[in-house]
């Protein structure tokens, strides 16, 4: 297993898991289906991370199978923090990979002056709760009827950490 920054190279790649992601979990943001694999519009979106945000992913064999995103705050006041997005296929889940990745988004912050993390999860996502209260976040808040997913709404929790 191999922690790395992401490349623009590693565009198409990136969207195939992307996809995996969308088709395998409810856990992410979009339906299959609702998102476009188009490479060149993903290699645009890597190198603009790549500026001044945290990108980084999983590879197994050559084939992506996690990653973990932050988002630097764009306005003065908020440029202290970023936003994570986290996604790591279920067939490599219970394999260190979540650990590996936020240990590497620390070490970017150190770097990058990121003094705070946060994140949103769904309130039913038991493994990811548990993985973020490990690696320190603490749930700051509840959002409700955050999702609407197979016609039910889904309640959110807020959660941060202070570096």
């Amino acid at each position: 297993m191999n922690i790395r920054e992401i490349k623009e190279k590693d565009a198409e790649l990136f969207s195939n898991l992307l996809l995996e992601l969308d088709n395998e979990t409810k856990f992410m943001m979009l339906e299959p289906g609702e998102r476009k694999n188009d490479p060149e519009v993903t290699k645009s979106i890597i190198k603009r991370k790549l500026e001044d945000s945290f990108m980084y992913v999983a590879e197994e064999e050559d084939k992506l199978v996690g990653f973990l995103t932050g988002q630097r705050g764009s306005a003065n006041r908020i440029k202290h923090t970023a936003y994570i997005v986290i996604g790591i296929l279920g067939g490599h889940h219970r394999k260190g990979i979540g650990r590996k990745l936020f240990e590497e988004l620390e070490k970017w912050s150190g770097k990058n002056n990121i003094k705070r993390l946060e994140l949103t999860v769904m309130t039913h996502n038991e493994k990811a709760v548990n993985l973020y209260k490990k690696m320190g976040f603490k749930i700051e808040g509840l959002k409700e009827h955050s999702i609407l997913m197979d016609g039910k709404f889904i309640d959110e929790y807020y959660m941060g950490k202070i570096l």
